[in-house]
């Protein structure tokens, strides 16, 4: 299943700080915490928790977030289908980095453990 480039416009155009009070409630109701939730996305875009809240503060589209973003160098070995993607599959990029944070969060709520969630190179 391919993205339509109105799905992809969306995802640029949508707030870092409107979705993630969603992914803050996702992990707290699995009894996972914020920090662990900030360590996911540190891994992910090397922002830390301070930044984290500067860029809601800010109110950054997705687009403007990724832009600033260090992608950790294993982003690509997140793998899997989410909201009815897969994610590997995706050819827009942001939209693609958007659906891996989305993945991580989801992995964090499940109860995954932290070393497979943040993966590395075997």
């Amino acid at each position: 299943m391919t993205t339509t480039p109105e799905h992809d416009q969306r995802m640029a155009k949508m707030t870092f700080a409107s979705v993630y009070p969603h992914y803050v409630s996702k992990v707290e109701k699995k009894g996972r915490t914020v920090d662990e939730l900030h360590q996911v996305m540190e891994w992910l875009t090397g922002f830390t928790p301070n930044k984290i809240e500067a860029l809601i503060e800010e109110n950054i589209t997705f687009e403007q977030f990724f832009q600033q973003a260090t992608l950790n160098q294993n982003a690509h070995l997140i793998k899997g289908v989410i909201c009815g993607y897969r994610i590997e599959d995706i050819i827009t990029p942001l939209t693609q980095q958007v659906r891996y944070l989305d993945k991580l969060v989801d992995e964090l709520a499940k109860g995954r453990k932290m070393e497979n969630i943040l993966r590395s190179e075997k």
